[in-house]
């Protein structure tokens, strides 16, 4: 059995707060299975069930202090409830996005299996890892790409909210997101 695999729910998200990477490695292994198996069966897309996972581990990453389960208490149903938000935020966005990409000439990123490794792998990193990284962005990319991966706010709504147009929140949220891809391949090296 791994370490910490027998700490409840409410200790591993205490222990995540205080930013321990094996903590947070051991509920993602906890619940991914759950969290895929919900999102498959909703979305009837592995690959968007893939990218739905990423996107409720990150906040579940970033959000672990405001779990209010009691210690001997299952997270699953709030685990479960943070899948259903990004799940509800990915089809109210999704036809939106798509036609944005396609005006931009973006295409979506696929996932693979070593992009789903590496997620692994990076949520033991402990500190250093994605949340200390994020602190270290300007605060003008880590403000649009907190409100675009965390919260899964729409670009217009984010445009909207720093008085900026679209295309600047999309360039600030790719710049960021891409200097957290170099720092942690740089990390690995």
């Amino acid at each position: 059995m791994p370490p910490g695999s027998r700490r409840s729910d409410g200790e591993l998200l205490a222990a995540v707060t205080a930013r321990d990477g094996r903590a947070f490695a051991t509920f993602y292994r906890r619940h991914l299975p759950d969290v895929v198996r919900f999102l498959v069966r909703e979305t009837g897309d592995r690959e968007v069930a893939a990218d739905l996972a990423a996107e409720v581990f990150a906040a579940v990453l970033l959000v672990a202090k405001r779990y209010r389960g009691s210690e001997a208490q299952s997270a699953t149903p709030w685990v479960r409830g943070i899948a259903r938000n990004k799940l509800r935020e990915s089809r109210r966005r999704g036809r939106v996005e798509d036609r944005a990409r396609r005006r931009l000439a973006f295409e979506p990123e696929a996932l693979d299996d070593h992009d789903l490794a590496r997620v692994e792998e990076l949520a033991g990193r402990g500190p250093g890892g994605a949340a200390d990284l994020m602190d270290q962005l300007p605060p003008r990319q880590r403000a649009a790409v907190h409100s675009r991966v965390v919260e899964a706010r729409g670009y217009a709504e984010i445009a909207k909210e720093l008085n900026c147009s679209e295309l600047v929140v999309r360039q600030r949220v790719s710049r960021g997101l891409a200097k957290l891809r170099d720092e942690l391949t740089e990390r690995e090296q």
